[in-house]
Order: C-alpha cells, then sequence, then structure tokens
C-alpha cells in the first residue's frame, strides 16, 4: 500500500499564520499540509532556556490552533527529538518537502539542522528554508547587505490564504499530535509574564501604536516607564509571533499625527538594529562560546571563592546595589527589564565585579521572555567591553538609579526592604547613618545587603584595565578584522 504524500511546515522561532515564508511556500503546492512545532528534549536542556520560554512557546501553539479550528486543522506537537520526529514520519508519509525558516540559533540547534539536512537529503526529500528578517546565511560582509534589508522589509508580506491550504485531515492530524505528553508546568499561566500568542501580539502592537508609544523615545531608558511606553514586542519578535516586516510596515510615518514621528523613528531605528545584530551572530556564531574578539580570551578575571559568591549574588539580586538587585529580581519575576537596566547588569557584572561575561551570559538568557540568541550575544559582549571596537561602556549604577529611577519607584517595587527610605536615600542605603537606620528600620547585613563591592575603586581599576587592554597591538588586529567583516557598508537613508 503506498503512502499518503505530504509537506511538512516545521515551526521553530516563527509561531504565526502570516507573513509565513514556509507555509505561503507550502500551500502553493496540492499536496497536504503538516504543521508541526518539536518540543526537543536537548534544546529544553540546554542552559539558556528556563521553563518560561516553553510556556510562551505553548501558549502561542494554543493561540494558532484556535485560529486553524476554522479550517479543521491544528499544529501537531511533538515531544521528542527532530531525528526520531522524521523518523516516524517518514514510517507513515512520503514526505514531497520539508519548509521552515532558517533558524539564527545556538549551536545545539544549529547542530541539529545539520544532522537533519544530511538526513532529508540522504531520503531525497527537498528541504526548503527562508531566511529570518533580512538576515543572510553564510554573509561574509556586509556589502549590499542595507539595500537586501530595505527591499525584504518593504516587499509585501507572504500571507497564505489559509481557506485554500490542503491541511492534512483534523482526524489524522490528532493521531500524530502528542500535546498530552508535554509537562504540566509548560501548560501554566503566571500574570506577570506576558502571554504568548500571535493575536496577543499584534494587540500590542496596535495599543503601542495607538497611545502608549507616543512618550517612546522620552521614556525608554526608565525601568518604570519603559514597562509601558516601550513597544513590549520583543518576545513576540524573538518566538516570531509576529515578522519585522509586520511591524515595520505597521510603523509607516504616514499613519500617525503631531507628536508622533520622533517615536517612531526611535523605534523604526531599533527595529534596523534588531536585524544588524542578528546578521552579526549569524556570520560569526562562535561567539556564544568565546569573545569575537579573540584577543580577549587572554583578559584576565576573578577566580575563585570570593568571585563565585558575588557570581551567586548578582545572579539572585543580592549585591546590596539597589538598582541591581531590583534589576535583577524584575527579570526573576517578570521576564522583562529594559535594554538601560540589562546594559547595566553586564557591566555590573564584567566591570565592577570583573566576572568573566560566559559566566553570566546563560543566566540572563533563561531569564529574559525575550532571549534571541542573535541579538543577545553581540550585545553581551559589547556591554562587556571584549569587542575592541565600541566605546567601553562603564556604567555607575547609583548615577544610573538616581537618574533614570529618581523617586525610587523601580526599587521599592521589586526590593521592598527598602521601601521606606526617602527618595535621596534608596539609591544609596550604605550611606545611612545609625540614626537613619533605626528612623527607616533597615539594618545593613540583616534587613538589606551590605554592598558586595565599592563602586569608586571597582569602576577605578575596571577603567584603567579596560583601555589599556583596548590599546594592545593583538586587541587592534582583531579589530580591524571585526570591522571589516560587520560593519555596515551602505547604511540606509532613512529609517
Amino acid at each position: 500500500m503506498s503512502k499518503e504524500q505530504i509537506n511538512v511546515v516545521w515551526l521553530k522561532r516563527d509561531l504565526r499564520l502570516r507573513d509565513h515564508q514556509a507555509l505561503f511556500a507550502a500551500a502553493q503546492q496540492p499536496l497536504p499540509v503538516v504543521m508541526m512545532y518539536l518540543f526537543e528534549p536537548s534544546v529544553i536542556s540546554d542552559s539558556h532556556y528556563d521553563v518560561r520560554h516553553w510556556r510562551f512557546v505553548w501558549q502561542s501553539i494554543v493561540d494558532l490552533n484556535s485560529q486553524l479550528a476554522d479550517y479543521n486543522a491544528r499544529i501537531v506537537v511533538f515531544f521528542e527529538e527532530a531525528h526520531c520526529v522524521f523518523a516516524q514520519l517518514m514510517e507513515r508519509f512520503h514526505i514531497a518537502g520539508v519548509y521552515s525558516h532558517q533558524e539564527i540559533g545556538l549551536a545545539c540547534t544549529y547542530k541539529r539542522d545539520k544532522a537533519i539536512a544530511r538526513m532529508l537529503d540522504a531520503e531525497g526529500i527537498d528541504w526548503h528554508e527562508y531566511s529570518h528578517g533580512g538576515v543572510i546565511r553564510g554573509a561574509a560582509s556586509r556589502r549590499d547587505w542595507e539595500q537586501n534589508w530595505d527591499k525584504h522589509m518593504n516587499a509585501p508580506c507572504a500571507d497564505a490564504p489559509l481557506h485554500e491550504v490542503n491541511w492534512l485531515t483534523f482526524a489524522t492530524l490528532m493521531t500524530l499530535d502528542a500535546s498530552e505528553a508535554l509537562p504540566q508546568e509548560y501548560k501554566m499561566q503566571s500574570p506577570a509574564f506576558q502571554l504568548g500568542g500571535e493575536k496577543r501580539a499584534w494587540y500590542t502592537l496596535h495599543h503601542f501604536l495607538k497611545e502608549r508609544g507616543k512618550a517612546y523615545a522620552y521614556s525608554v531608558s526608565s525601568p518604570i516607564k519603559s514597562r509601558t511606553a516601550c513597544s513590549r514586542l520583543s518576545p513576540y519578535l524573538a518566538w516570531g509571533n509576529i515578522s519585522t516586516r509586520q511591524v515595520y510596515q505597521s510603523t509607516s510615518s504616514k499613519k500617525y499625527k503631531e507628536g508622533w514621528q520622533r517615536a517612531i523613528n526611535a523605534f523604526r531605528s531599533r527595529l534596523h538594529w534588531h536585524c544588524h545584530f542578528i546578521q552579526k551572530f549569524e556570520s560569526e556564531s562562535d561567539m556564544e562560546f568565546r569573545p569575537v574578539n579573540k584577543a580577549y580570551l587572554a583578559y584576565e578575571y576573578e577566580q575563585g571563592d570570593e568571585k563565585d559568591a558575588n557570581l551567586h549574588a548578582w545572579k539572585v539580586g543580592q549585591t546590596g546595589i539597589p538598582i541591581v538587585d531590583a534589576s535583577m529580581r524584575c527579570l526573576h519575576q517578570t521576564g522583562y527589564l529594559n535594554f538601560r537596566m540589562r546594559a547595566m547588569l553586564v557591566s555590573f557584572l564584567c566591570h565592577h565585579l570583573n566576572i568573566d561575561w560566559r559566566e553570566g551570559a546563560t543566566h540572563l538568557a533563561q531569564l529574559f521572555l525575550d532571549f534571541e540568541p542573535g541579538i543577545h550575544y553581540p550585545q553581551f559582549q559589547m556591554q562587556a567591553s571584549v569587542t575592541g571596537t565600541n566605546l567601553i561602556r562603564l556604567y555607575n549604577p547609583v548615577k544610573q538609579s538616581q537618574e533614570k529611577d529618581p523617586n525610587g519607584e523601580f526599587i521599592r517595587r521589586f526590593v521592598p526592604e527598602i521601601a521606606e527610605l526617602p527618595d535621596a536615600l534608596i539609591h544609596t542605603p550604605w550611606l545611612l547613618t545609625p540614626l537613619e537606620c533605626q528612623i527607616y528600620e533597615v539594618e545593613l547585613g540583616r534587613t538589606y545587603h551590605h554592598p558586595i563591592v565599592a563602586l569608586e575603586q571597582s569602576a577605578k581599576r575596571a577603567r584603567d584595565t579596560l583601555w589599556a587592554f583596548q590599546k594592545r597591538d593583538d586587541v587592534q588586529q582583531e579589530s580591524k578584522r571585526i570591522l571589516k567583516q560587520h560593519t555596515l557598508v551602505n547604511r540606509p537613508r532613512k529609517i
């Protein structure tokens, strides 16, 4: 008996039904279509991921299934390794083609993709992969990258006519689906975290463009104001609930009235840099394991028990520096933090504590609901000052606290131990007099921690060491290579 022929759409970080080139291409073929998502144990166990990510993915799948119900279709879920899933599918069906977006991911997913490519090739199955957000696979330089990005962003969205897709019969889809095998914790919700889903992504975008975003340019650096004034689209972009192109085209300046232009320009600029950093990672993905500037492999970081204790304090938000602790606790509790505070966390770890950036990279990846490998590693290294090509960004936590959270609202929300301190004292509780400690019932070492580092001394040491190291010949030589490979050759005329 001959096997039924099908086409497979493999969902990865593209959990949407619209502007989906892989689905669009598969829909042009007459064969029945299966859309699948794989919860792969090897990826789930990777040190970058946390249950919060898989909850978001599951919420996204539930949303897609609610939309597909109108077409008597659904996303088929597997809780197995990719090679096992494809082996099962090939045993039951004749797979004519596999359709997916290229995943700009971690080494574990890249290794998996290469293995699956060999597997499909051996079976004579074509794998059709489509670019991610204007990113060019294997690009050795940035020549013509800007023109390609502009072309991609302004091209029509690849919207498949869902009512015309030849979906595999629902009864057959149900026999394949293994959603019941998913851990129950993936299916729980937390009101403190953003919900996943294509519909939720569009609601968030519309709400941002309708009212919240007007203050974007003025509020992006505030840890409190950014929670509403920023777009909050980052997890939806990271997991593909909405495409960069859809967001870009939705922010056409022609649509906005007076008072919006600065916000829209600032936001569109960040969409461009979003793709720019992902391209950096695609072109040199080894930066997951080493500094992009290889000369920094010789940079000397702290070692020993004190380093381990300081790293732990940083991870759990117990450093005794209120804005640092509030930022880390905010991530633990909500999965979101604005860019300025993220940069400050990395600077505090790598500059003030002099701890190797690699010892903090996976921890923050676990906490960021919007963890995107292609942005995470280039940004982490830039903020850690190990590129040799960027300005050294050594943040003063007290200065950042006083300027970006002047009334202590953010600190009070996430560091309640010192909530009763007045605005003038809440940023530096280690300067409290004995009388003030008694008045406000704050006892350093008991109700709140002593600072684990003296900021002025640690800043001076870091500044002297970092600037001296950046002047080394081997650093400068590597910097030339980096600039040649990653510098944008032709910048866009206007964002």
